[in-house]
């Protein structure tokens, strides 16, 4: 072989599809390529004319257009461009044009179908998603944060130390400082931590206090000595079992705002779980932020914690945190302002009069917010509401409450998505006639609008009105085909960025022109199909990838598909995601446009498969869910 054919040989071989080719066949490939170049502006292919090589870009930037001049990729080096053309009739489908000086390779049509016929990992490569590679990705992203490697059980370095509930203060007291404990452990009286425990038993946990309760709850209000210690526990236990990751310790503390959680072994305390066992794996942790953000004593003290929201999300981006993670840090951040701000607001305006549940949809309650978001949510007010004697107290709630979020950079819902909104403040039975009338009587239109409403989770109050609201619907929906069917038309209306041979189909208009916004055209569409499914499962699930595990555990879905979907999402949340990091530390707007030619050819190769994932569900939602609905939504 000649030098030029060598140099030739070594770097397409750097490139999918031909970096698993065998050598002698890269041999041959090489010996028979033709070199081409085409200055900044050039036409190279125009639609309909003959082609007879599959072109490889060895340097500069090409264009790709649809038949009508719309944008339909740029590419660059590595790239291949032509093959839909030589599948097909030998025309050329798709116009390029060279958008920088361009060196490429001219790949002869008779090698193209040789491999094309003959190899797998090539046919794969130029027809079809190859779902292995996608999820080779999201395993090593996975794999790098000890996070997500990391059992709870490894943290432990004590068993844990315990009392009865009944004990006094004082005694309580006593045993923490001899043991040198800031977390007590406390269990019902007559229950021993190591005795078996049966199904019907009672719990073996009661509660657990801390330092903190000591002081606050005890010394602050002057309680005698002897008072029992169970008047001071925090009964409604936040817990963790002891083979779960590290990663959900830290989510379960972000969302409930503990720094203590004690671990259990399935209904055995082994240990208590504390936020310094955490922030080693975390150097900045998110559980600091919450914590300041209950501490703020205005909404000019929380506006000025936004800075910290936005570094938290830079530091956990760059700790290689993966998108659950990141999503369920900022949704619990999220959670907290809001939880500081209902405080701040009954300061205000006095206790309220009647009880409620401030209600959280879209993103925050599945766990998926992000630093560009604005508010969805909602009021629950207990059935006794009397619209004349309590609507101006919440009305003033609501108000104080989305205006203070709003200084706190999460924008006010453009489509009026908030508890400001009369609509969307109301007792229980009202919202139960809400969800019971989208679901037995669904249109296309109402379910369109509403469909936001069946991602939901109570954030604040009395958070058993979302509960009864969640039973409700997971009993209606799953029975419903009709409901499923319309919902599932809702779900199509947002589709991914990909052309009829898998090229990215760009914005065509506005602001960001000629780039993909990865919400609308990928985790959006991601979400509201899962949520489908998830909803026919009976599934009460809120969080995306929960649902996932719970739709795994039907027939619902063919073998392995869920696992397609998940690893879909994991990879265009975090391109997404790594997308708003980069905006901020470079000092722009964060937003979630991306322009391909400012991707990798691996990140570009790996957002195609993914978006292949979503067209190809797509098409399974709408045989099974139109056919099962029992007629054509229109």
């Amino acid at each position: 072989m000649e030098v030029e054919q060598i140099e030739i040989r070594d770097h397409v071989k750097r490139f999918a599809p031909f970096d698993d080719l065998p050598e002698e066949t890269l041999n041959r490939l090489a010996t028979q390529v033709e070199v081409a170049y085409y200055r900044a502006g050039s036409t190279i292919l125009t639609f309909g004319q003959p082609i007879g090589d599959l072109y490889f870009i060895r340097s500069g930037a090409v264009e790709v257009y649809r038949r009508n001049g719309e944008l339909y990729n740029r590419l660059s080096e590595g790239d291949i461009f032509g093959q839909m053309g030589l599948m097909m009739h030998k025309k050329v489908r798709f116009p390029a044009t060279a958008i920088e000086d361009t060196l490429v390779y001219l790949i002869p049509d008779e090698i193209f179908q040789e491999l094309w016929e003959s190899d797998e990992h090539f046919a794969d490569f130029v027809e079809i998603e190859d779902r292995s590679r996608l999820r080779a990705v999201v395993e090593r992203q996975e794999k790098s944060n000890p996070l997500m490697t990391s059992r709870v059980r490894k943290l432990l370095s004590r068993e844990p130390v315990t009392a009865s509930a009944s004990a006094t203060i004082q005694e309580a007291a006593q045993l923490m400082t001899e043991e040198g404990v800031s977390a007590l452990v406390l269990t019902h009286p007559g229950v021993r931590i190591d005795q078996d425990w049966k199904p019907g038993d009672s719990p073996i946990v009661a509660g657990i206090i801390t330092d903190r309760d000591l002081r606050t709850r005890a010394l602050a209000a002057g309680l005698p000595l002897d008072t029992p210690v169970s008047e001071i526990m925090s009964p409604d236990l936040v817990y963790i079992q002891a083979d779960l990751y590290v990663f959900e310790a830290m989510l379960a503390m972000l969302r409930h705002n503990v720094h203590h959680l004690p671990v259990l072994d399935r209904h055995r305390p082994i240990g208590v779980l504390a936020l310094s066992d955490i922030v080693k794996y975390e150097s900045q942790s998110g559980l600091y932020l919450v914590s300041n953000i209950h501490h703020q004593q205005d909404v000019r003290g929380l506006k000025r914690l936004t800075r910290d929201a936005r570094a938290t999300f830079v530091r956990m981006v760059n700790e290689d945190a993966n998108s659950h993670m990141i999503g369920s840090a900022m949704a619990g951040i999220g959670r907290a302002f809001s939880q500081r701000l209902l405080e701040l607001a009954e300061e205000k305006l006095g206790p309220p009069p009647i009880p409620y549940c401030l209600m959280a949809l879209g993103s925050m309650a599945r766990d998926e917010q992000l630093i560009v978001t604005d508010q969805d949510n909602a009021l629950v007010l207990d059935d006794s509401f009397d619209p004349d004697q309590h609507d101006a107290y919440f009305r003033e709630l609501a108000k104080f409450v989305s205006d203070g979020l709003a200084e706190c950079g999460y924008a006010y819902c453009t489509g009026g998505i908030m508890a400001t909104n009369d609509q969307w403040r109301q007792p229980l039975r009202v919202w139960k006639d809400y969800f019971t009338d989208w679901i037995e009587n669904p249109s296309a239109k109402a379910l369109l609008n509403s469909a936001i409403f069946f991602d939901l989770d109570g954030i604040a109050g009395h958070t058993e009105f979302t509960e009864q609201l969640k039973t409700l619907v997971a009993e209606k929906a799953q029975n419903n085909p009709r409901f499923l069917a319309y919902l599932a038309h809702a779900a199509l209306n947002r589709t991914p960025p990909l052309g009829f041979f898998r090229d990215f189909v760009m914005e065509s208009d506005g602001m960001h022109r000629n780039s993909i916004n990865l919400k609308r055209r990928g985790t959006a569409p991601l979400s509201d199909l899962i949520r489908v499914h998830s909803l026919a499962c009976g599934s009460r699930a809120q969080n995306t990838f929960n649902r996932l595990r719970a739709i795994s555990e039907t027939q619902l879905l063919a073998d392995g598909v869920a696992g397609n979907l998940r690893d879909a999402l994991e990879f265009i949340s975090i391109v997404r995601i790594r997308h708003q990091s980069q905006d901020i530390e470079q000092g722009r707007e964060p937003d979630n446009n991306i322009n391909p030619e400012h991707l990798s050819s691996f990140e570009r190769r790996n957002l195609k498969d993914a978006f292949q994932v979503i067209s190809n569900a797509q098409k399974f939602l709408r045989h099974r869910y139109h056919a099962s609905g029992g007629g054509r939504i229109g």
